[in-house]
Parts: structure tokens; sequence; C-alpha cells
């Protein structure tokens, strides 16, 4: 029986196993992937974060780089592995949780290795579950190439001509960004044009410095403004949006509306000669694995800066957990220390 599982060996993880080690409680980390920092290095190669290395700090280890790096995703996995190895967590790797079920005073976790029993559960999965992309996908031929950008490698597992990138966020961006100066070939991007960008500096000083000394980052999402911040969307930052839709080789053509066989329906014109899809249209949230937990109609648990409604059950690294910094690398320490002084 163990005082506490943490399920996910990523940064919210980790962060939580920093605060349970420092009060000497008995815990195990579990993860499904191989190694720690998977969840990074299965993504697209040249994804680097938007938050310069000063602001990406896990409790009492520095990020191992310069003031005004931004890191890319192998720096990212090497400083979790070094971070889990420093304070000698108890990790288990490769263990899936499959359900998660209350018996009286403790649960049971259901893993692809053997259940588990603990007194108290942490859910540092992220926000990350389900790619999304919209049922009409389905319909197009299967000789148009498809990939989620959660799957997406590098350019070269395209098809010779046209592609797709379909989303607005930073991934579409960044994943545009990239075929764009690869091919010569068009590039169509569906999205918003419009969408409000910041540069990675200003006046000499980071945005990341700007947002901290403001406070943008920790405006409770219970607070007016914090209600205000989370409700609208979310500016692209360090990406220079309109540069990029100004190539020769890119063409915006609004949102993908429909598809049928080679022929894809956007707001602005019909594509038919498009042959590869990039989709880089989020995610969804799975939680219906732990038994009894009460879910928002997001899809997300109903909770209290990761208190759940369920006793024993936490939940930390969640998008505006508390305030936007919960989403961020460097944000995620300050509810990991809340979370674990309420639990102790």
């Amino acid at each position: 029986m163990k005082d506490f599982v943490i399920i996910g060996a990523a940064q919210a993880g980790l962060s939580m196993a920093y605060f349970l080690k420092q009060k000497q409680k008995e815990f195990l980390i579990i993860d499904k992937e191989k190694e720690i920092g998977a969840s990074w290095l299965n993504r697209w190669s040249t994804l680097k974060l938007f938050t310069p290395a000063e602001f990406n700090h896990l409790p009492d280890m520095p990020f191992p780089a310069a003031k005004g790096h931004y890191p890319d995703k192998f720096e990212v996995a090497s400083y979790f592995k070094d971070y889990a190895e420093t304070f000698q967590f108890p990790i288990q790797l490769n263990t899936l949780a499959q359900s998660i079920q209350k018996k009286n005073d403790y649960f049971i976790i259901r893993t692809n290795q053997q259940d588990i029993t603990s007194k108290h559960v942490i859910i540092a999965t992220g926000p990350f579950h389900v790619p999304y992309t919209p049922k009409f996908h389905n319909k197009l031929s299967d000789s148009i190439y498809q990939v989620h950008s959660n799957y997406y490698k590098t350019p070269d597992q395209l098809q010779k001509g046209p592609t797709l990138v379909v989303g607005g966020g930073d991934s579409g961006f960044q994943i545009l960004d990239e075929i764009s100066k690869h091919t010569k070939e068009t590039t169509y991007f569906s999205g918003d044009t419009s969408i409000r960008t910041l540069p990675q500096e200003i006046l000499g000083k980071t945005i990341w410095w700007w947002f901290t000394i403001t406070g943008f980052l920790s405006f409770s999402k219970m607070s007016w403004l914090g209600k205000k911040i989370s409700q609208s969307k979310q500016p692209i930052i360090g990406t220079d949006v309109k540069s990029i839709i100004k190539r020769y080789n890119v063409e915006p053509i609004g949102y993908t509306i429909d598809t049928e066989e080679n022929t894809i329906k956007t707001a602005t014109k019909t594509l038919t000669d498009v042959k590869n899809i990039i989709w880089a249209t989020g995610y969804k949230p799975n939680f219906e694995w732990i038994e009894d937990i009460e879910l928002a109609k997001d899809g997300y648990p109903k909770h209290h800066r990761g208190i759940s409604t369920t006793e024993g059950i936490y939940f930390i690294g969640l998008p505006w957990l508390h305030t936007r910094g919960s989403a961020t690398l460097g944000g995620v320490k300050k509810d990991a220390a809340y979370l674990a002084n309420y639990i102790l």
C-alpha cells in the first residue's frame, strides 16, 4: 500500500514528486512511456518552447541553459531525466494506468503491469490526451496523406505535392513555417490569420519577463481579469505569423468546412490538388478511466486548484488549474507546492 501514486512523469508529476519527497512521504510515479521525457521527444523534430530557459525551472533545479535561450524538445527531455535522477524519484515506466477504483479509504489502480493500491492518487497526465480531428477527415481518399500534429515529425514524411495545414495555434503555425520553408510546393493554411501575435522580446526584455512583473501569469481563473483572459483566444508568442502568411508558397484559405474523396471545401475555395494534410486541431481530454470522478461540460474534472470532488484524488498540470501560469513549464511548481501543502 503506497501513501501516494503519481500518474505521469513529465513536469507536473516531477514537481509533485519533489514536494512529496521533501516531506519524506512514500510514493511511486508511474508513466506509460518507456523513458522520461517521451511526451516531448514524440513531437515534431524542430519543436521549441516559447518560454526562455530562465522561466522553465522545476523546483530546486534551474534549467541548464543560458538566460534568453529557447530550449528544444531534446533539451527539455534531458532536463526531466536529470531531474528525476538528481532527486532519485521512484519511477516505474512502461506502466499504463487503465482504471482507478475507490475501495473504502484507498484506491486500486489497474495497469497493464499489475494492480497498485494507494491511499491517494495524483493525476499528472496533462491536458493532451486524445488527438482531435474533425469527423469529415474520414471521407477523404486514402491517396491523401493525413497526420495529426501529435504524430508529425518532419517534412520528409510528406508526399510530393501541396500540403494543407489545418489549425491556427502555436503548433499549426510552427509546422506551417517549417513545411513552407522546406518545399516550393503550395502550402495551404486553414485557420484564423487575424490572431494576435506577441514578439519574444519587447524593449530588450522577454515577453515572459513582462508577464511576470505585470502579474499576467498570476491572476486566478476565478478573478474578473483571470476569467477574461482564460475565455479569450490566446495569442501566438514568438512566431512571426504575418511573414509566414506572406510567403510566396503559402496560401490562406479560411476554415475547412467539408471533404469528399480528393476534394476539400474551405471558406474561400475548393481544393483538389492537396496531397498531404497536417491536422493541428488540438486534443480532447480523457478522464473517463477514473471511476466516479465528476467531470465538467468540457470533459475536464471538476476541482478547486487540483482538489477533486472525490476525496483522495488530485489533479496537477491541467490548463488554468489556477492561473495562466499553470500551463507553463516553470509555473506548475506553484500549483504543486499548493497542492502538496493542502494534502499534507
